[in-house]
């Protein structure tokens, strides 16, 4: 099992930064690929990235790719969110999320953080 918690959301300007993080305790964590959804009220759940478990090879969304960055240390057990260029359009509850392998399923969720950007 593991356990996870984000943080770094909050209110910012459309064109400004933010950076998500998302702390994991339990298993190992290098054990884990990582990755980030959102969803807006209203609206399905959105695949923003997903990063490996070692390599840290990423893969984004087509609405993030180019301003958003994900990363990780395997040694503060922590993947991060780095966005930039915030649309409001990215206004959303945040989402980290890990599986075990590559082909699995997102089986470990944390409880969101709030991102709203205004216009």
């Amino acid at each position: 099992q593991v356990q996870l918690v984000e943080s770094g959301g909050g209110l910012v300007q459309a064109g400004g930064s933010l950076r998500l993080s998302c702390a994991a305790s339990g298993r190992p964590f290098n054990n884990y690929y990582m990755g980030w959804f959102r969803q807006a009220p209203g609206k399905e759940r959105e695949f923003v990235g997903t990063i490996t478990r070692n390599t840290g090879i990423t893969t984004y969304g087509d609405s993030v790719k180019g301003r958003f960055t994900i990363s990780r240390d395997n040694i503060k057990n922590t993947v991060y969110l780095q966005m930039n260029g915030l649309k409001p359009e990215d206004t959303a509850i945040y989402y980290c999320t890990a599986r075990l392998t590559a082909l699995a399923s997102y089986g470990y969720w944390g409880q969101g953080t709030q991102v709203t950007v205004s216009s």
